[in-house]
Formats: structure tokens, sequence, C-alpha cells
């Protein structure tokens, strides 16, 4: 029985062996380059080698131990190629095709130096490359390995080299070199990598705690959102009425603020994926042009958008929040003044432009202006809301996308900034009719309305009836279905319970009510919880208009089904 345990984990240690193993891009771009250097210093080696015998034959020949050297490594050149091929073709940590290649190093550096005596001692420093770049590109394990291998190969040419046996200490010397440096090497990899880790650990508490802080403090801005918009339905004087629309005005920079927390946490935490689809750009403007208009109209903005009938290949999601920055920097540094968006198209490729005529920026802050937490401002200018986070998640957020971002300015005539690389789509998206609707009262809605904060119940309830809604609020999850149009649900509900479980309550009725829910939470991680695509995701704070649109573009798509 102990010999077959024994022979089994040989088996399992083979087989892990040749298996692939996890790894990096980078990982497998450092092993690229390392077949192309394999290749340089074949060549390297069989100059060196030339040259070197011409040099010290007496009558100026290459002798045949560098012939040797020329045919051993002749014969090696198609296993370097091969190796170059098999990495490119198959990339991946292939802890076999590693070894294999150190053992093939090895052998002709061992070959090389062993035929070529004396003349090719210098060969010695491309067995500490060997040692140490393998260390280096993969790791201590492998850096181990590779000196284990290395005082193999100095052995096998001391007993093969009659030179080397009659010089111990050169031995000693060389043998020492190529164990104290890889292992001095291996602790400061250690050290190195104990330090990123705890900057990894650092940077996730970071995100953490603005995901978290972000999220507790939406809930408080949303429903003094809501209020504020009760409040303004209560027959106010106009001075009332001004001090209402000023608080609302630093109410929204205060959210601005949170989604670029969020925003910046949720990339940093490396959950986001892009999820191509073909989308309008007239449907982005529209939407772009609902959320800004107030904003634009505190600010004087005149605020215009050209017509298109572009369709590119877009996360509509993500590509949306990047116009979002790039509009929102646009009103607040252009007061006063026009703001246009429009897109350009070469070939299959489509390019959106956001252009101010605000005061413009100077050229040296230009190539810094996409850097976290970067803001062009001097001694004495008027505060501005913002962290400095807009420009930055537009990069991020593009990069995820294959989209570049550039930006042009010009001080005192203004700024435009382009969104590059959109790829144009063949396929037409659902249509999604503009919001006419918005004035059209909601008398035959019958909304079931979910949160677990009173205050935001109170509030979001009062919204809707406003809007002549039949609104049943809960602040759980009711026990059974609910007769409902709408469900409208916080997705954090207490309990235990989310917006999901209260969607699925419902999810057998016929038809099936249409949802939204609010969350001050990551809004594609809400998306993948509730796997519904025809659930509206808001991210809160939710003002009262974006809401309004979302209802209506739920009836719209609603009615365009069969037998609605």
């Amino acid at each position: 029985m102990r010999y077959g345990h024994f022979a089994a984990d040989i088996g399992d240690g083979a087989a892990r062996l040749f298996q692939r193993v996890a790894s990096t891009p980078a990982e497998d771009a450092s092993e690229r380059k390392q077949a192309w250097i394999r290749l340089a210093l074949l060549v390297l080696i069989s100059t060196y080698a030339t040259v070197a015998s011409i040099v010290v034959s007496p009558d100026h020949r290459i002798e045949h131990w560098a012939i040797a050297v020329l045919g051993y490594f002749a014969c090696y050149t198609p296993i370097a190629l091969g190796l170059l091929y098999v990495i490119r073709r198959y990339p991946g940590h292939y802890p076999a095709r590693r070894l294999f290649s150190m053992v093939n190093d090895y052998a002709g550096l061992a070959f090389a130096i062993i035929v070529g005596c004396q003349v090719m001692l210098p060969i010695y420093a491309m067995i500490m490359w060997v040692t140490v770049g393998n260390g280096l590109r993969f790791g201590s394990r492998y850096m181990i390995v590779a000196a284990i291998m290395a005082q193999v190969t100095l052995v096998t040419i001391t007993a093969l080299t009659p030179y080397w046996q009659a010089t111990p200490p050169l031995v000693v010397t060389l043998s020492l070199t190529v164990l104290v440096v890889p292992l001095y090497i291996r602790t400061l990899l250690r050290s190195t990598e104990q330090a990123r880790r705890d900057a990894e650990e650092a940077n996730t508490a970071k995100s953490r705690f603005l995901a978290q802080a972000s999220h507790d403090l939406r809930q408080p801005v949303h429903a003094i959102g809501l209020f504020l918009n009760s409040l303004t339905q209560t027959g106010l004087a106009p001075e009332q009425r001004g001090i209402v629309d000023r608080i609302d005005r630093s109410l929204q920079g205060v959210a601005e603020l949170f989604r670029s927390l969020l925003d910046i946490s949720t990339l940093d935490s490396g959950a986001v994926t892009p999820k191509l689809e073909p989308v309008a750009i007239r449907e982005l403007f529209r939407l772009l042009e609902q959320q800004n208009q107030v904003s634009a109209g505190w600010a004087g903005v005149d605020l215009r958008f050209a017509a298109t009938d572009r369709i590119v290949l877009a996360d509509k999601a993500l590509l949306l929040t990047m116009l979002q920055n790039l509009v929102s920097n646009a009103i607040k540094y252009a007061p006063s003044g026009a703001v246009l968006i429009g897109c350009r198209a070469r070939g299959d490729r489509v390019s959106i432009w956001v252009l101010d005529r605000g005061r413009g920026i100077a050229a040296e802050h230009l190539p810094r202006l996409f850097d976290e937490f970067y803001q062009v401002r001097k001694l004495g200018n008027a505060d501005m809301q913002g962290v400095g986070l807009g420009l930055s998640i537009v990069r991020r957020l593009g990069d995820l996308m294959g989209l570049d971002a550039e930006i042009r300015s010009t001080p005192g005539r203004g700024t435009a900034v382009a969104i590059h690389g959109l790829v144009a789509a063949a396929t037409i998206p659902r249509a999604v009719d503009p919001d006419n609707s918005y004035a059209t009262p909601l008398h035959d809605l019958r909304v079931l309305l979910v949160e677990d904060d009173i205050d935001v119940l109170d509030a979001t309830a009062h919204l809707l009836r406003s809007w002549g809604a039949a609104v049943t609020a809960w602040s759980t999850v009711p026990p059974h279905a609910q007769p409902c149009d709408l469900i409208v649900t916080d997705f954090d509900i207490g309990g235990g319970m989310t917006g999901a479980d209260c969607i699925a309550l419902h999810r057998d009725e016929n038809p099936p009510p249409m949802a939204i829910v609010m969350t001050g939470h990551d809004e594609l991680a809400i998306e993948e919880i509730v796997a519904d695509a025809s659930v509206l995701i808001l991210k809160k704070p939710v003002r009262p208009a974006e809401l309004r649109s979302a209802i209506a573009a739920l009836r719209a798509g609603r009615a365009r089904l069969p037998n609605s």
C-alpha cells in the first residue's frame, strides 16, 4: 500500500507538472520576452565564439572547438524557435515547459564553456542571466530551481574541464557567486512581494471604506432630494423657492461627489466588466440632456446636442458615465457659456466630442488632467465643487472598453474633450421613444414601493402620489405578491431580504410587473444578482426627474410588447 500511495503521489506530481497553471498577462509577456532574448543570445554567443576563435588562433582561422559550438547552437536554434512559437500560441504557466527551457539553456552554456575552455569563460555571465532571469520573471520558486541547476552545471563543467580542475579558487568563487546572488535577490523579491501585498491590502481597505461611506451617505442625500422636490409642490413663495433651489443645487454637488467616489472604488475593486451591445448615440444624448438640463440652467449654460443616427458597440452604462462626467465638467467650467455635444465618424470608428466655450486650460496642465485628484486651481480662484476624479474615471472606463480619451484646450477660447475608438455597429438597438410622457399623469399606475428607510419611504411615496400613482408602501418585502403594475424597491431591505427577492415574489404574475431597483451599491454587481435585463437599476441618490424618466421608459417598453 505504501508503494501504491508513493506511485500515486509521483503520478499526481507529474500530472501537475504538465498542467497549465493560472498566469497573468504580465507573466505571459515576460515568458515571451525571455524566448526572444534566448534567440538573441544564441546569435551573440555564436558571434563571440567565432571572433574569439579567430583572435586566439595562430593562423586566425575558426578553430574546431568554435565549429563545435556553432554546430551545437545551430541544432539548438530550432528548439528555441519552437519554444517561442509554443509560448506565443499557448500562453500560460506550464511548469514543464519552463523547466525544459531552463535545462536546455544550461546544457547549451555548459557545452560552450566545456568545449571552449578558457576562451569561453566569459559565457559564465550567461549562467547568471539564466539563473537570475528565471527568478525575476517567474518568482522565488523558479529562482531556487535555477540556482540548483546552475550548481549542477558548474559541477559538470568542472568534471569535464581540466582548466577548471586546476583552478579550485576560480570554481569556488563562481559557485558561491551563482549561489549567493540568487539567494540575495530572492530575499529582495520576498520583501518586494510583501510590500506589494501590503499596498494592495491598503488600497482594498481604502476602496471598501469609500464604497461603504458613499453607500451610507447616499441614503440621507437621496431622502433630502425627494423631500426637496415634495417641498417645491407646496405652494412656496418666490423667495422660499429660491432658497430651496439653492439647497437643491448644493445637494447635487454632494451627489456628484458620491457618484465619483463609488465609481472609483468600484474600478479599484476590479469588478467592472464591460458588456458590449449596440447603443444609439441619440439615446445617450437624450439621457444626458435629461440629467443635465437643471444644472445647465443653474449655470446659465446653453446645452446643445448635435442630431445623429450613429450606432456604436459599447457598454451603455459605462459610456453614459464617461459622457456624464465630461458634460458635468463642461457645465462647471463654462458658466454662462455654450456646451456642444456631438459625434464624428471616420470609417468604422466614431468619436464623441464635448466642446465648451469656457476659460480654457493652460498647456502645462493638460498631461496631468486625467490623474486622480488633479485639479487646475490658482491662488485666488473661486472654489469649485469636486475632487478631481471625473476625468480619471473617464480614462479608466475607456481603458476597459478599449477607448481613448483626448483633451484639447486653448486659454480664453474653451476646451474640447473626445472619446475615440468607438466601433460603428451594424445591428440596430431596440428603439427607445423620446420621453414625451414625462408630463403625463400616472393615475392608471399601481406602484408597490418597498424601502426599509422610513424617511426615504415616505418621501418616495409622496413623490409618486403627487404624480397620480396609486402607491402601496412597505418597509419590508411583502409576505405575498401584491397587485401592482410597477415595483420600486431598494436593494438592501433588511431581514436578509433584497429587492431581488421582492421582484422574484411577483415573477409568476401575468403579466409580471415592471421593476426599478434603487441602490447605493455598485449597479453592475446588482445587475448580476437581479439577473433580469428588464429591471432598471438606478444609483442613489436618484433625482425625481431621473425616476420619472425611468418609469416612462419602462412603460414605453411595455407598450411595444405584443399582447400588452
